[in-house]
Parts: C-alpha cells; structure tokens; sequence
C-alpha cells in the first residue's frame, strides 16, 4: 500500500531525507528502450543528486549518447547515508534514475574522477550496485567499469577498482569505448581480450596491461612497462580539438531538488591562457578552445525556455579571457534582463575586466562579483606565476564598488612553495586594502577571503614541491585569524585542513593506497569531501594498517625521479614543468599565452583586433597551438557578435581621476512595461506519483520553471530580489498526496483558462497536474485568509491494522474494532500530542482540530483511485481545521488514534475548504476578476 507508484524503493522512500533525489521523476529526463540499443551507459556520479546535477560533463555526455540511436545513458548519484542504510536493511540494489535498473544490468558504469575525496563513493556505489569493488574478481558478465576526469590522469591509487580509464576529452572517445565493449559481449569474448581490445583506443588506460615496479629515489610503485604489446606506453590524452563538433546542450533533466549550483551553466571556453603553475587544469586542458559566441547566445536563448531557469552562468576556467566575452556578455544582458533571468559569469580574474563590461555585469547580478588574486604578495603571485599586480587588483575593487556593487568574494590560497609569513598576513592587507576603496567610495562593502590549502598536484610545476604538514597549516590559519580581528566588512573563510591533508596523498598516491582506500570504505569511510563526515582516524588507522607513512606522498620530490603519474601523456613537453618550477623558486613570471605582448586582456571589438598585429605570445609548453588560426578564429568570432568601434580596453591607472568610474547606483528591476495587463489568477492543481515527495521549497521552485517553460509570465515584485508573485495553500508534508492544492498568481498578459492550464501541463515534471483556474478580482481574498479547513483520506493497508488492532476472542470484524477507536477518540473533549520542531517540544491538541472522523465510503474510495492508491486499503476520513497556527500533522493523528505514530500509512489531501465550498468555486461565477490588475498594486 505505501508503493505510491512503481519503483523498487517506493516502500521506504518517506524514511529518507529528500527522496525524489532517487526517482528520476525531474522534467527534460530522457528515457530510451533497453532493447533499441547496443550499448547501455550509466554515468554514476561519486557524489551525492544536488552536486552532481550541476556537473557539465554529464551533461554533455547524457545528451551525446541520448542523442545516438545506438546508445542509451542513464544516471545514478552516490545515496545519501540514510538511503544507504535502507538499501542495506531492505537487501535493495543501488538503481539508476531513469529506468531504475541496478548498476550491475548496465554494459557500461563511467564514473567522473572530479576529486580525490570521492573515492570512496565510488566503491560505495559499485558495492550497493552489485559489482565487485576489484577490477579482478569481476566476471565476463559484469560492466565494465571506466574513468575519466582530471584526477584520472593520477588515478593510480584507485587502479585496482577500475577496468579502464580515459585520458581526455569524453565526448568521443565513450561512445566508441561503450560500443567496442557491449559488442565484445555480445560476441561472448573474454574480459581479458575486450580489454586488451579497449587499450587500442586512444587515450584508454587499461591498468591490468601495465607492469608496476618500486622507483629507488622515492619508494613509490610507478609503472615500468606493458604486459600486452599492444598497450600504449605513454597513454597519450584524447583532445577534442573543435568544441564545436558537439554543441553545448541546452536541455536534460531539470529540477528535483534544489542542486548547489541551481542554475543553468554553459560551457564557453575550455583550457586556460593563464599557465599558474598550482593550477592543474590548466595544464592538462590545454590548448584552449572557445565556442563559437553565436552558438553559446542562442543555446543561452533555449536552454533558458526548456529549462525554466532564472539563472544562467558562463563558465570556463578564465572566462575573462575568452576573446569575446565582452560582445558576448553585452548580448546576453540584453536578452536575459528583461526576460528576469540573472547571468553569472564564473572564473573571472582580477583585473583586466573593461568598464563596460561590468556596467553589463550590474544589470543582471544582484550584489558581487568573485575574484582569485590566489596569493597576498607581489613576489608570491611571481612565484605561482599569477599575472596580476597589487596595483591592478586595486583597481578591480574601485571599478567594481563604484558601480553599485556592494560585495566582493576574494580567494587566495596558503601552503604555496616558498611562502614566509609575510606572503600570509598580505592575503589580509589585500582584502583591508578592498576595503578601504569600498568605504571611501561611500559604500557599506563586504569583502570575503576564502583561503584554501596548496595542494602540489600531478603535472604542474609544483608537483616535485613538499606540502605543508598539519601544523604548519593550523599555525598560518591562525595567523590569517588575528589579522582579521577588528576589520568591519572583512568575512575569513578558512578550508577544512584535514580535507587538504588527505587529498595530498591521494593525489600525490601509488597503487599501494589501493589498499588503503578499500579498508578506509570497509571500515566506514563516506563522503570524505564533507568536512561533517570526514573520519580521519579511519583513514589514520588504514593507512597504520597497510604500514604506509602519510609523509612519504607529502614529502618533496626529486625532479628526475619516476613519478607514479608519468606513463601518461598530457600533451606537455618533456621539460617543460621542471622549467617552470625552477622559474617559480627564481620568482620569474611566463607570460600568458595566446595574448599580445604587453597586453593583459583580450580584444573588445573587431576594429581592435583587426588594427592590432602584434605577435600573439606562446607559452612554448609543447602543445604547439597554431597561432595563426587562433587569432583568425578570435577575429571570425568577434565579427559575429561585435560590439562596434571603440578603444581598446587596456589597463587604466588607478590614480588618474579622468579614468575612474562614475559611482552608479545599484540597478532595481523596474515595474512591468506601462500597460501591461496583469491579472490575478487562482491555479488548482494535483501532486501525485513521485511529486509527492518533492519538498515545498522545491515545489515553489518547479513552479516557477513550470511557468516559464510554458511560456507563461508571471508578474515580479520590485526591489534587489525580484520574485514572481505567487502564493500559496497549506503546504503538505512531504510524501503527502493531493487532489486539491492551489496557487493564487499574478500573470502577464495570461490566455484563456483552457489554454493556461494547457500550457502548464505541457511543461510540467511527471506527478505534477494542472486541472482548472479562474481570474480573481481586486475584491477576491487570498488563500490564507479563506482557507479554514481540509478533507483528507488516512490510509493504511488492512495486514498493517490487523497488526495494530489484534482480533479479540468474539471475533470482532477489523471494521468494527476500528470503528470503537474512532469512537473513543472523537468522546475524547481533548487529546495531546507532543510535536518537535528543530528540537524544541510543544504539545499539541489533536482532538480540538479534528472536525469529523470516519470510516472512509465511497467517495473517499473513489478519490483513493484518482490518486492511484490500489489494494487491500482501509481508508479513514477526516476533515480538519487549518488556521495561521497550522493544523494536525498525519502522523499525530495516527499517534493520538493508535499510539504509534511510526504506524505506515498514507497522507491524501482530498479537498481543501472554504467553509462548505472549495477555493475555486468560491470565483467561479461570476468572473468577478475581469479588470485587470494595475500597475500599483503589484508595489
């Protein structure tokens, strides 16, 4: 009776928190026929739903094997403890999404190496899968299990548990890996042979095919050689070298509950021009690559009107250094602003950011911008070789407090090679001195310096550099804490440093911490990447265990030692890092690739690129980019979204009254357009199925992605933090049913009623239902005041009473038996309850709000079908009193009638009340809401 629809979790899904993070049940999902294709891919994401939603790759890589008929992808996230547990307790296998398979039914698991610290989902997840954790206990049957990612490209700790790896880009390579596997099986080859067949693909690393030994100069294993002659020694990475063969997708499941990065974020650019030597993306994602402006306008256009987002983000590793981000922010402020939709741009270095682009920036962002200046001192940012002058972060912060924005987010990291304790106490110089520009500008500035740990990564210059211990860390957090006493409007955040420790030696790691990760999984270790949940002692004791000291993989390297890292080919030159790490300990900057000579910032206009024909710099890292059509490309993009003649933008003194900005006060969204025709509406509409369980706060949410997906626009408060104008029912417990929920809305230019609830329910995620509507008038009061009470049904399957209500020796029929504890509760002038509410108890008359109670007929049976309840089911029905206060909760009633309120059962929301009459019928006729709402009411 509690499996509210079809899926193997149905039955426990109300014992976890946020459950429709396991249903798949969010809008834009894509689900294809098992049996129409040849191969059959989930991407399992080692984190849990709200991370992993946000994650771009994914995205890509759904769309590209969704989109080929020969393929099909699905999606699973690493369970949330709690789910964990009732996996276990209920012997249920982890499922994917879409079709809710276990993992082990697939051909093929891809996992996403995005941070050393999710290791131990991965195992979590192959074990709650049915896959064995060890690549070699695994079975011709079983999938196959691949990687890709950056941290793939020192993935040796975890080789043990993965079959093959991807070096690269994913966008072609795995649709030919998922096809050449699920071919081999179906052609019954062995496990063996399919992966000797798979290390012939470029950029494939097939661990089991390759030799390890113990490097004399340091004591880790690296590899030596091949075991199979036609493994590649070096695996050379697999380079997408068009983004454009694949366009950005601008659709894919949407909604759920809330994600971390809620928002729609397109990818720009991919690699870096910038050569920061801690900064391994950087390195290995290189050559830099742009999309094409036009195509990133009009994928911004639709993937706003699928999605229903409010929010976009332009994202790429420096995005202030895409060639036309300035044409291309210019063009989408002007058509996402009057659409209410904000933009973000991520990743923006601290300077070289023209004025008119952040004029644009104000338009549609809120309050503040984020900057990563990464290190407090002039000779430090040498060191990291940050191209970015004390005197030109000076200059952002005036540029961006004088035009209206009031906070400024500042990252900067500790524990870098060469650092003294100068370097440390400037990270907070550098935020005062922010400050001060902020304060003089008559502003009320917040500046937030989040300082993160160094970790030295495989394939940068620093990868040979010693990371600082535990204590050196403490002792420089805490000198960056008493720098900060006392500075108003200075906000320090400070990184977990523990988390930093343990990802330094599984960064940094061999095979030998195989080992370790298994028995640090064994013995409980779960989302280490949370700070709440990291239990290092777990890791200490594994690592004791496996004998193996933490300050071997922390300690300094020599620089022509083997690294256990090296058998792959990130497309660098032989060298070339060593050069850069001698230049680092020489505090000697390189220059920024694939720019001007003596220029810091990119072209804002095709006249300026046309006239300029200086030589672009290289950065002569062995990847050997062709200038030439770099800058033909740059040009060709420029042209497509130019933004018309005007100056360079180069770097301006700070000093230099002529060239300061104009203090501009902060931008409020306007009221709607003069003679808009804004009516209030009343929406009545049903949660069923597997919306159920989708909170309120996410449901506000939806909806108003419903609506914008539908076309339909709703009217928008004023002020900083524009909201559409929405009200809203009771709001019900999560898992609760409902026939008879409704939202009272201002909309736009609305059409007829037919055609509104049409329109909703065309983009509407599966449970959600619209059924009817009607124009509400001036005079017409809103829900919370009309609203007095609610006719629900309280349901329990007949097996579970049996249980609660034992027969007596007369041999009383269960009806009976229950229709005595009604009667005894309705004699009752009053029966408490106690209710906890985040920890504080208040006791609460279930009696006094119980209207009527009674054996549920007909009707109610009838109203337990439309909400797709079947079986052998005793339905109870009850009308309850809703005021400001609230009302009784299900399972108070269920403790106040039985004594046990953990009794199942199930919540439905039959009709809610306004006197004898429902909220609809109340403006049903006449149309009393005709005239159109004025402008003035809106404020």
């Amino acid at each position: 009776m509690t499996e509210l629809f079809d899926h193997p979790y149905a039955s426990f899904l109300s014992q976890v928190a946020k459950p429709s993070r396991y249903l798949g049940a969010e809008h834009g999902v894509r689900r294809k026929d098992w049996s129409g294709v040849e191969a059959r891919v989930c991407l399992a994401f080692p984190d849990v739903y709200d991370i992993g939603m946000s994650h771009l790759g994914y995205r890509i890589l759904y769309r590209i094997l969704n989109d080929d008929p020969r393929t099909l992808a699905e999606r699973c996230y690493t369970p949330w403890l709690d789910m964990q547990r009732e996996l276990v307790e209920h012997e249920q296998l982890l499922v994917s999404l879409e079709s809710a398979r276990p993992l082990c039914d697939f051909d093929v698991v891809g996992f996403s190496l995005q941070y050393e610290l999710t290791y131990t989902n991965i195992l979590t997840m192959l074990d709650l899968g049915g896959i064995p954790l060890r690549a070699e206990h695994r079975s011709d049957a079983d999938p196959l299990i691949v990687a890709g990612g950056p941290a793939a490209t020192h993935m040796e700790p975890v080789a043990r548990f993965f079959d093959a790896v991807l070096i690269g880009d994913g966008e072609e390579a795995l649709t030919e890996i998922a096809l050449a596997w699920a071919q081999g099986k179906r052609l019954r080859i062995s496990r063996e042979e399919r992966l000797e067949g798979l290390a012939k693909i470029r950029g494939v690393y097939v661990p089991s095919l390759y030799e390890v030994g113990v490097d004399l100069e340091t004591g880790l294993e690296v590899v030596t050689g091949v075991k199979y002659a036609g493994a590649p020694l070096p695996v050379e990475r697999r380079l997408l070298d068009d983004l454009g063969k694949f366009p950005f997708p601008d659709d894919g499941p949407v909604g759920g509950p809330e994600a971390i990065f809620d928002r729609m974020s397109v990818e720009i650019a991919r690699g870096c021009t910038e050569g920061c030597r801690f900064c391994q993306a950087g390195m290995i994602y290189r050559p830099v690559r742009e999309r094409d402006p036009q195509e990133i306008v009009e994928t911004v256009r639709s993937a706003v009107k699928k999605s229903g987002h409010d929010q976009v983000s332009l994202t790429a590793l420096s995005t202030a250094d895409v060639s036309s981000i300035s044409p291309l922010i210019k063009t989408l402020a002007g058509e996402t602003a009057p659409e209410r939709v904000s933009l973000g741009v991520a990743s923006l270095r601290a300077y070289g950011l023209p004025a008119d682009t952040l004029d644009q920036l104000r338009k549609v962002r809120a309050q503040g911008l984020t900057f990563a200046p990464e290190a407090g001192t002039q000779r430090m940012r040498d060191v990291i070789n940050k191209n970015v002058t004390e005197e030109q972060l000076l200059e952002t912060a005036e540029r961006v407090f004088s035009r209206g924005f009031d906070r400024m987010k500042l990252y900067f990291m500790i524990g870098l090679p060469t650092e003294q304790e100068e370097d440390v106490l400037g990270i907070i110089q550098v935020a005062r001195n922010a400050l001060g520009i902020g304060k003089r500008l008559g502003k009320r500035p917040t500046v937030t310096v989040s300082v993160s740990t160094h970790v030295p990564k495989p394939h940068t210059p620093f990868q040979w550099c010693a990371q600082d211990s535990l204590d050196q860390v403490f002792q420089k957090q805490e000198l960056l804490r008493s720098a900060a006493r006392g500075a108003r409007g200075l906000k320090l955040r400070l990184h977990h440093a523990d988390t930093s420790i343990l990802e330094g030696i599984l960064a940094r790691g061999d095979r030998r911490l195989g080992a370790v990760i298994e028995r640090a999984y064994l013995r409980g270790a779960r989302f280490d990447s949370w700070e709440d949940q990291l239990r290092m002692e777990v890791w200490q004791e594994a690592l004791a265990h496996e004998r193996i000291r933490s300050d071997v993989y922390l300690g300094t390297r020599p620089v022509r030692a083997r690294l256990p890292w090296d058998h792959f080919d990130v497309g660098l030159e032989d060298g070339f890092l060593a050069r850069e790490y001698q230049k680092a300990l020489r505090n000697r900057l390189s220059p920024p690739c694939g720019k001007v000579a003596g220029m810091f910032i990119h072209h804002t206009d095709l006249a300026h690129a046309l006239a300029d024909q200086k030589k672009l710099v290289c950065y002569d890292c062995g990847v050997a980019c062709d200038l030439t059509k770099m800058r033909t490309e740059r040009i060709a993009f420029l042209s497509k979204l130019s933004s018309g003649p005007s100056k360079p933008s180069r770097i301006e003194n700070p000093s230099s009254a002529a060239h300061r900005p104009q203090a501009q006060s902060p931008e409020r969204h306007r009221p709607e357009q003069p003679g808009a025709h804004i009516e209030r509406w009343r929406l009545r509409y049903q949660k069923l199925g597997p919306f159920a369980l989708l909170g309120h706060l996410d449901l506000i949410r939806e909806m108003s992605r419903v609506m914008r997906r539908a076309g339909i626009r709703p009217a928008y408060t004023q002020g900083f933090h524009p909201k559409p104008v929405m009200s809203y029912g009771p709001a019900l417990a999560l898992g609760a049913l409902s026939l008879d929920e409704y939202l009272d809305v201002k909309l736009i230019d609305a059409p007829g009623r037919e055609a509104l609830v049409s329109s909703l329910n065309s983009a509407s995620p599966p449970g959600l239902r619209f059924v009817d509507g009607a124009r509400l008038g001036p005079q017409d009061r809103g829900l919370s005041q009309i609203i007095t009470g609610g006719r629900y049904a309280l349901v329990f399957a007949s097996s579970t009473l049996e249980l609660c209500l034992p027969g007596s020796p007369e041999g009383v029929e269960l009806q009976h038996r229950l229709a005595r504890r009604i009667d005894d509760f309705l004699g009752r002038r009053e029966l408490r309850v106690r209710r906890n509410t985040q920890g504080i108890g208040k006791l609460v008359d279930v009696r006094a709000l119980v209207n009527r109670l009674a054996l549920g007929g007909a009707a109610c049976r009838a109203a337990l079908g439309k909400a797709g309840l079947l079986g052998d089911l005793v339905p109870l029905e009850v009308e309850l009193k809703i005021d400001n206060s609230g009302s009784v909760r299900s399972g108070e009633l269920v403790e106040a009638l039985f004594d046990d309120a953990e009794l199942p059962h199930v919540w439905v929301r039959m009709k809610l009340l306004c006197g004898s009459a429902s909220p609809l019928e109340l403006e049903r006729a006449p149309l009393r809401g005709e005239d159109p709402v004025t402008e003035a009411a809106l404020a």
